[in-house]
């Protein structure tokens, strides 16, 4: 007879939720044992409840899926957390899984994507969606096999809001867009450039894009 898995879904979109839960509650060995809207309700639930599965939207009203998922392996280290998104940028994807995260996975995949992306996890496994876009799969793979230190040692000394930062500045928004964007001050952002650029010894504009393309955070030929 199979073990019951106790499943806490985080989603700020009530729709989403109903039509997960449905989901998982047509498998006899699943129950959905908590919802929250917020990263503060995910993060007070996941210690209370002591799911063995968080399912968690990189997109939060009160902050990052990623962040969340940090601090929920920080009290919940046996804990799986399978982040649901509809990004597929590779900064998005690497620091899911540098966060912590088992699995990664598109909103966009059907019912039973998701299910075959919790068996997995739960099963010990990683889990990366496949109907995500081979060019970033690639560059994530890439990234994962390379022996040189450049990524790792320079792009993971970046805190998540200055990866955002920096994949924003790439994509040629200003500084000022970038502010109205991430609901912070010009100032804010100007900061957060000036740290990026001198953890990462980047001296000028073009050096920065170039950067950024080996990264794979921009594509060179858009």
């Amino acid at each position: 007879m199979s073990t019951l898995k106790r499943i806490l879904i985080v989603d700020d979109h009530p729709l989403y939720r109903d039509g997960l839960r449905a989901r998982l509650c047509a498998r006899p060995d699943f129950s959905v044992v908590g919802e929250a809207g917020t990263s503060a309700e995910g993060l007070r639930m996941a210690k209370e409840l002591a799911p063995d599965l968080a399912v968690v939207d990189i997109s939060l009203p009160d902050g990052s899926g990623i962040e969340l998922t940090r601090e929920m392996r920080a009290v919940r280290p046996d804990m799986p957390v399978l982040i649901v998104s509809m990004h597929a940028k590779l900064d998005f994807i690497a620091a899911a899984f540098q966060a912590g995260a088992s699995g990664y996975m598109s909103k966009e995949s059907g019912g039973e994507g998701i299910l075959q992306a919790i068996d997995t996890v739960l099963a010990g496994g990683q889990y990366l969606d496949g109907s995500l876009s081979p060019t970033v799969l690639r560059r994530l793979s890439d990234i994962s096999g390379r022996k040189a230190k450049t990524v790792d040692a320079s792009y993971g000394t970046l805190s998540l809001r200055e990866q955002q930062v920096m994949r924003l500045l790439a994509e040629g928004l200003t500084p000022e867009e970038i502010a109205a964007k991430l609901f912070v001050s010009r100032k804010t952002v100007l900061n957060h450039r000036y740290s990026i650029m001198t953890k990462l010894g980047i001296k000028s504009p073009m050096a920065f894009v170039r950067h950024a393309a080996r990264l794979g955070l921009i594509d060179i030929d858009e």
